[in-house]
């Protein structure tokens, strides 16, 4: 049976992206705007916090997709380097941590320490990764 111990930090950012998605419908009721407001996006009527909730869930659908991408890789063609599995756990760490950031205090200096160290992860998985499909 193969290992999905891989898979678990994937499950984990794919509900947190989800609960995010319920997060952005939540400020968007709460916003007391008319629907109309987001017929062709969002308007300047549309309240901010609607509007920061509905950035950081389009965020979670860019580079993460890299780190679905990579960890799936990983996993079908085994067997998964040692280094995949902690470098996955802190990526996704510092995706919820990039998150909580930008939906309460917002500043974006910490934001963006979060942020670069979340994508120097990335490279460093799929560096990881690649090393060990390239030599399988």
């Amino acid at each position: 049976m193969r290992d999905t111990a891989l898979l678990i930090p994937v499950f984990v950012l794919a509900g947190w992206t989800g609960l995010v998605l319920l997060y952005v419908a939540f400020s968007r009721v709460r916003g007391g705007v008319s629907p109309r407001e987001y017929t062709l996006g969002e308007s300047p009527q549309v309240p901010a916090r609607a509007l920061l909730a509905n950035r950081n869930y389009m965020n979670l659908l860019e580079l993460p997709l890299l780190f679905y991408v990579v960890c799936l890789l990983a996993w079908v063609t085994p067997p998964v380097p040692t280094a995949a599995l902690p470098l996955a756990w802190a990526y996704v760490g510092l995706r919820l941590l990039h998150s909580l950031i930008h939906l309460s205090y917002n500043r974006v200096m910490h934001r963006f320490l979060v942020f670069g160290l979340s994508n120097v992860t990335l490279l460093a998985l799929w560096v990881v990764v690649g090393r060990a499909v390239l030599a399988g």
